[in-house]
């Protein structure tokens, strides 16, 4: 089993910043990628970014160039710099760990993001 946990959430204003970090318990043997979504109040979960091991990364269109994912193997760690934020971008963003093939799909509880003036 891995745990994840997530920080750095919270209140901000529109135009802020805010960076998220979430740690793994463990690593998990052989390729995978790690990444963040969001589900806002009445909608679907989606994506926001996720980078693999090698350090592929893949981002919703709309956030590109706001956001940024970078990861850190030797500490199982992924990070989410959010800038220019939007009252849009408001949701309790989820941390994501999973294998290639399925076989490991991990989640974190989740942190709050608020952008509100």
């Amino acid at each position: 089993q891995v745990q994840l946990v997530e920080s750095g959430g919270g209140l901000v204003q529109p135009g802020g910043s805010l960076r998220l970090s979430c740690a793994a318990s463990r690593s998990i043997f052989g390729a995978n990628a790690m990444g963040w979504y969001r589900q806002a109040p009445g909608k679907e979960r989606e994506l926001v970014a996720t980078v693999t091991t090698g350090g592929t990364t893949n981002y919703a269109d709309s956030l590109k160039g706001r956001f940024t994912i970078s990861r850190d193997n030797a500490k199982n760690t992924v990070f989410l710099q959010m800038n220019s934020l939007k009252p849009e971008d408001t949701a309790v963003y989820y941390c994501n760990l999973k294998s290639t093939f399925g076989v490991h799909d991990y989640w974190g509880q989740g942190t709050q993001v608020t952008v509100s003036s």
